[in-house]
């Protein structure tokens, strides 16, 4: 392996937005490819113009550049093995598609959608199998094979729709070599006639996918396991074509599975759970609903990354955070599973809290300042830095830093009704008053004095630590949430914390 120069490729469809399974099989050809010093090429896979979905391609880039993975050759950056979009490339594979009639690897079908549906009606209808144009239905119907060439020759000529599919040869038995799962072998009764060239003149997935491997030099094709059923008859057009030889090596990678097992994750289950499928929010162009993303969720994409990277493969240690680099450096094939894997929310969230908590002082105030901006809040260097040691630990998600930090850089509007209902006793006002006269003397104020002060003040005035803390809280940010109560303190300062006592005793009488 080691001798041959690694060609990768991502190839996905813009038929609507990135689905987290795909970010996964992006990242495993990355990784791959880093680690062997290969190639990686993003092409995009259009000839489905009905299923074409404008700003889905955009969407596609822009998701896997938030994801840190970059590619060699794309469409945006060309190559040696340009266009990379495949409904640029329509001449390429009309000169393919001849090659494989000439060979009698392929035959004119002129069978209408209407009359195709009739037949899958009529044996459903008789409760047989499901109708599939094969080896032997194709003896009946509308095709070259079975039409006489002057009469095929005509229908052709007079602009009678048709399509290419390709002839599947009758009871022969298509290994499968997969680095994954070892020898897959499939009977060729089980396959059907695919169509290979649309009546649109493109062409579809299964001959533009081979015939883009072969002349972009790809080595290893790594693909999603919902593509192992069409194996067998690609493996059928290398041989067809005559590059058995130089077939790239495949290995399809297991299903990321619902959070409780039964069945893949799809874009409906994050819905109905409450968790992203999406790297980024995506916004139907259609329908103009939004689907929500990891990053606009508050995930950092290293965290995504190191999410995907475990949904079926194993280090083969009790290493769990990884940095790009040391993924690069330890990843491989062989220990990718085939069973799948299923997704874990609570385990997302983990690996993020994680990756915020590796996040310097420095890095986490420019994720908080978006939040300050957007609330008019300008404090200084210094403020934020002392804001941000005592609440990082608790955030989660990138909002976090901001919910669980506002009330520094803002005084309360409003207090919680139930939490002022429980706390406030009727002589409550009179301690804390006296509390804020005691705090008015202290030539030092730090969480240190405060505290010394605390326990001095409860225990001369007979008042329990909940008496006094409870209500200072709620003067404090509003609620009974928040950081420790000496540190909140410490951070706001003695004249912000004397100015909340007196504010928050105003508002409160008048409630």
């Amino acid at each position: 392996m080691k001798d041959q120069h690694i060609r990768v490729r991502f190839a996905p469809s813009p038929t609507g937005p990135l689905h987290i399974g795909g970010v996964r099989t992006a990242l495993y050809n990355f990784l791959f490819a880093r680690k062997l010093g290969g190639t990686m090429i993003l092409r995009i896979e259009d000839t489905d113009q009905t299923r074409f979905v404008p700003g889905a391609e955009a969407y596609i880039v822009n998701s896997l550049a938030w994801c840190g993975l970059d590619f060699d050759e794309s469409p945006e950056k060309g190559g040696p093995h340009a266009p990379y979009r495949q409904s640029e490339r329509s001449d390429i594979y009309r000169d393919y598609i001849s090659r494989l009639i000439e060979n009698g690897h392929a035959y004119y079908a002129f069978d209408t959608e209407t009359e195709l549906n009739a037949l899958r009606d009529q044996a459903k209808a008789n409760g047989g199998r499901t109708f599939q144009y094969d080896q032997q239905t194709r003896k009946t119907l509308q095709n070259s094979l079975t039409l006489p060439e002057p009469e095929w020759r005509k229908l052709m000529e007079s602009g009678a729709p048709y399509v290419v599919r390709i002839k599947i040869p009758e009871n022969e038995q298509v290994v499968v070599h997969d680095l994954i799962r070892g020898e897959v072998v499939v009977n060729t009764a089980n396959l059907d006639d695919k169509v290979l060239f649309k009546s649109d003149g493109l062409p579809t997935y299964h001959l533009a996918n081979v015939v883009d491997d072969y002349l972009m030099k790809i080595t290893h094709v790594i693909r999603g396991e919902e593509w192992l059923p069409s194996a067998p008859l690609h493996v059928l057009l290398y041989r067809f074509f005559g590059w058995e030889d130089i077939m790239p090596k495949f290995a399809h990678l297991p299903l990321i599975l619902k959070p409780d097992g039964n069945g893949k994750l799809s874009k409906r289950d994050g819905d109905r759970l409450g968790f992203p499928v999406f790297p980024t929010e995506w916004k139907d162009p259609k329908t103009e609903e939004i689907y929500s993303g990891y990053r606009e969720s508050g995930y950092l994409p290293e965290a995504v990354i190191n999410i995907l990277a475990h949904l079926g493969w194993n280090p083969g240690t009790e290493q769990e955070l990884f940095t790009m680099a040391e993924l690069i450096q330890q990843f491989s094939l062989e220990r990718v599973g085939k069973h799948g894997s299923k997704f874990d929310p609570e385990k997302a969230k983990w690996f993020n809290h994680q990756y915020m908590q590796r996040k310097s002082e420095d890095e986490l105030a420019l994720l908080l300042k978006p939040y300050l901006m957007q609330h008019g809040v300008t404090p200084s260097e210094d403020f934020l830095t002392k804001v941000i040691r005592v609440v990082r630990e608790r955030a989660v998600l990138v909002p976090d830093l901001w919910n669980t930090s506002w009330f520094f850089f803002m005084r309360p509007e409003q207090y919680d009704q139930q939490v002022y209902q429980k706390i406030w006793q009727p002589g409550t006002t009179g301690w804390i008053s006296n509390f804020a006269k005691e705090v008015e003397k202290m030539d030092v104020f730090n969480k240190d004095t405060l505290h010394a002060l605390v326990q001095e003040f409860t225990t001369s005035a007979g008042v329990k630590m909940g008496q006094l803390m409870n209500p200072l809280r709620l003067l404090m940010v509003g609620s009974n949430q928040g950081p420790g109560m000496m540190d909140l303190a410490d951070v706001l300062g003695k004249e912000e914390f004397l100015e909340r006592i007196e504010t928050g005793i105003e508002k409160l009488n008048r409630l």
